[in-house]
């Protein structure tokens, strides 16, 4: 059986040889660093995402090694397979950084500042996008849409205000339902995300819209207002579930299990699906078998105090002065010069070597 083909394609001047049909987002990812457009619409497994947010557009200076014409306009890398001998510039590229700025002003319009009380603040991809490829102000002057928030479950809370329109979790819905649970309604910028007739979301495995949210949307009812992330430990854990695999990754502080979802790779998509019960009704340390502590890339703020891939710092205080060092002394008791008896606040001006005569 031949192998499938390979095409070499150069990102930001880094060539890499990716099989065929690859697209250049996922080429990128292979690269991985800066050179990695980001992406809030595109999720690797689900089917039909991508194409949507247009945030991970980039600049093809050379379409293959038989036609290597620059593309017209900038691509969706999500979208754009990689061609043999083709050219792609991201950052290093005015033109993206100009457009992705644009794309980042246009996705805030409607966006309300809810970051003091947003549970996704500290976990937020448009936080994150905003910081580094938004500007510091916006040209907007008219009133922003709004949205009343709505239930669609017993579980899950709808901010329609908070929404970018990136689809996932009506893909998320539709591919582990097998039925349409929820779509947009309307058009233009009175699209928004809801059920029809308010019905309500109530499969085993919805809860997972949460997680493939980018934006402070859809959110936990159970963990709603109750903690800050960077306040919690991320921890690894399972347990022998029935429904789904039982993998999940638990948020405590101290030995208080405050919410539970499914862990993630490092690009923030989910690893494996997790059900209803395992996120939200097992809420006890008892219910699960705990792995160890889970890695979280050192820009997160949900690293302090847990850095992983860090080297301790080598102590040489010990070669320097041949013993190691006396950290915990009563400095009193063995200095002949600092004598407790004597207060130095009493002593008029600097104190000095003779206000320590006879002392000993």
């Amino acid at each position: 059986m031949s192998e499938a083909p390979k095409f070499k394609v150069t990102i930001d001047n880094i060539t890499i040889e990716v099989p065929a049909g690859t697209t250049i987002l996922n080429a990128a990812r292979m690269i991985g660093g800066d050179v990695t457009p980001p992406a809030m619409c595109y999720y690797s497994k689900l089917k039909e995402s991508g194409g949507k947010c247009r945030t991970c557009l980039v600049e093809v200076s050379k379409g293959s090694e038989k036609d290597p014409r620059p593309m017209p306009k900038l691509v969706a890398s999500c979208r754009t397979t990689v061609m043999d001998g083709m050219e792609v510039k991201n950052i290093t590229s005015d033109k993206v950084i100009d457009a992705r700025k644009g794309i980042v002003e246009m996705l805030l319009i409607n966006h309300p500042l809810d970051c003091p009380v947003c549970d996704q603040a500290g976990e937020c991809d448009l936080q994150d996008l905003s910081y580094d490829h938004g500007t510091e102000g916006t040209r907007y002057e008219f009133a922003r849409r709004t949205f009343e928030k709505e239930d669609i479950g017993p579980y899950i809370q709808l901010h329609m205000t908070r929404c970018i329109l990136c689809y996932r979790c009506v893909n998320t819905a539709q591919e582990l339902t097998n039925r349409r649970e929820h779509g947009i309604l309307e058009r233009g910028d009175h699209s928004e995300i809801s059920t029809l007739l308010g019905k309500a979301l109530d499969n085993e495995f919805i809860g997972n819209v949460i997680d493939v949210c980018p934006v402070g949307a859809l959110t936990d009812k159970t963990f709603r207002f109750k903690n800050r992330v960077w306040f919690t430990k991320p921890v690894d854990a399972h347990r022998d579930c029935p429904t789904c695999s039982g993998k999940t990754r638990l948020w405590m502080r101290g030995d208080e299990v405050y919410r539970v979802t499914a862990r993630k790779d490092q690009w923030g998509e989910v690893e494996e699906w997790i059900c209803n019960e395992c996120r939200f009704e097992k809420k006890e340390t008892k219910d699960w078998v705990i792995e160890g502590p889970s890695k979280v890339s050192r820009t997160s703020v949900i690293s302090q105090g847990h850095y992983v891939n860090t080297e301790k710092a080598h102590v040489l205080i010990d070669k320097v002065i041949g013993k190691q060092p006396q950290l915990l002394m009563d400095i009193h008791a063995i200095s002949d010069v600092n004598r407790p008896e004597i207060k130095l606040s009493e002593i008029e001006g600097p104190a000095h070597s003779d206000d320590f005569k006879g002392s000993v």
